[in-house]
């Protein structure tokens, strides 16, 4: 796979010799253990996989390389780069500016933009209404794309099963952008629907078995069908595909129910279900995939607490989170920030979305076990000095570069 040049402020030598060491004794990645650190009264479980991604890593690459070779240029994000703070902050810095949020309320206006201005689409790729109104201006929407080939591997499979005359299902965060790239790619080509989880594709259902009335639908997904959706003849032949950062196992849940659903519906045998449902593989990239699973693998181990480390708005690292909850306590943090001293720790409450406060989170057993890992927008950086910081909370702990030097001298 192809590597990129990032900036330094983002790396970290010792994460990195970290990864260096686990690619080469497990070059197929199937090995999805953590590794373990004792540093004497503390003991961290690194997960196997974590931090930038094969998109993330891409989009932060051209973003900083257009910088550098247009000094004196408007250069214009259409929203954030990725979901973190640090990398968006420092673009701010660097006198980037950001057309919309990331809910897509406007912050620049259109009118402010010229033909000459820069405007790089980051990795969750951008609406066709967007790259028209772009276009309008004289802007090339083309020439600064930074949309990661994973969504558009979604695009790509949702117009394909769109000109077989499936409509489509979208399995994604109705306000999230890259949903929205994608609904707007897939309407485009077929009618299209966003649900947002298993217990919207349960309120499907009854409109499936043509049990509910057309008005009952557009009340209950309303803004999450394309226009001129037609519930009663619409969702006689599916697909689903899914926004790239959600729950494998969510994802798979809702399409083996809608499957079931449709076969039951229409007393189809087993030859005869892509009459009414598209045999669509499992759209998630490979990075979220790796994330999830090696999650899995470090929750197998015992600890006191899980830390993960992410920007808030971060929908697979928000997925991650909730994995880690479902065992043991999980803060969910930006930076090393967070972790104020040893007894107070503020993190990002996902069900209340926003950040609170929490006092006496390490217990005093010793050695403490922490599990670490963070979502595919998370710089190295960023892990090092959490890694760094968790470890100096205990007097006489070994320091970090001597504990990892040893560690992969002792798998050599």
């Amino acid at each position: 796979m192809k590597s990129f040049s990032i900036p330094s402020l983002f790396s970290s030598s010792l994460i990195g010799s970290i990864k260096e060491e686990r690619r080469l004794h497990d070059k197929l990645k199937k090995d999805y253990r953590p590794s373990h650190f004792n540093f004497g009264t503390v003991e961290v479980y690194l997960s196997r996989h974590f931090g930038f991604c094969y998109g993330v890593e891409n989009a932060v690459e051209t973003a900083y390389r257009i910088i550098e070779e247009n000094p004196g240029k408007k250069i214009y994000l259409l929203s954030e780069m990725i979901h973190n703070p640090a990398v968006n902050a420092d673009l701010l810095d660097r006198g980037v500016s950001f057309i919309q949020d990331t809910r897509g309320v406007q912050i620049v206006p259109w009118d402010n933009l010229h033909a000459s201005d820069i405007v790089i689409v980051p990795a969750f790729g951008t609406t066709l209404e967007i790259q028209a109104k772009l276009a309008s201006i004289g802007i090339d929407t083309y020439a600064y794309d930074t949309t990661c080939p994973f969504v558009e591997k979604v695009w790509n499979r949702a117009s394909a099963i769109g000109q077989k005359s499936y409509s489509v299902i979208v399995h994604g965060k109705p306000s999230h952008e890259e949903t929205k790239a994608t609904f707007s790619h897939s309407q485009s080509v077929t009618p299209t629907l966003v649900i947002k989880d298993f217990q919207q594709a349960q309120q499907l259902a009854p409109y499936i078995r043509k049990e509910k009335s057309a008005d009952d639908f557009f009340d209950e997904f309303e803004g999450q069908f394309s226009k001129g959706f037609n519930p009663e003849t619409d969702l006689e032949r599916i697909g689903v595909v899914n926004q790239t950062t959600m729950l494998a196992t969510d994802t798979q849940e809702i399409v083996d129910y809608l499957r079931e659903v449709i076969i039951e519906f229409y007393q189809l045998r087993p030859e005869q279900i892509t009459e009414h449902f598209a045999d669509t593989r499992d759209t998630l990239c490979y990075a979220t995939n790796d994330n999830q699973s090696a999650t899995y693998g470090l929750l197998k181990e015992e600890a006191d607490f899980a830390i993960v480390a992410g920007g808030y708005n971060s929908s697979n690292t928000a997925h991650l989170v909730d994995l880690c909850a479902e065992k043991l306590p999980t803060y969910f943090i930006k930076s090393a920030d967070n972790l104020v001293s040893i007894s107070e720790i503020w993190h990002y409450n996902n069900r209340r979305k926003e950040e609170v406060q929490s006092f006496d989170y390490i217990p005093n057993n010793q050695p403490v076990k922490i599990l670490l890992t963070c979502g595919a927008s998370c710089p190295d950086a960023v892990m090092e000095e959490i890694l760094r910081k968790l470890v100096a909370f205990f007097p006489g702990s070994t320091d970090p570069d001597m504990v990892i030097q040893q560690w992969i001298a002792d798998r050599n």
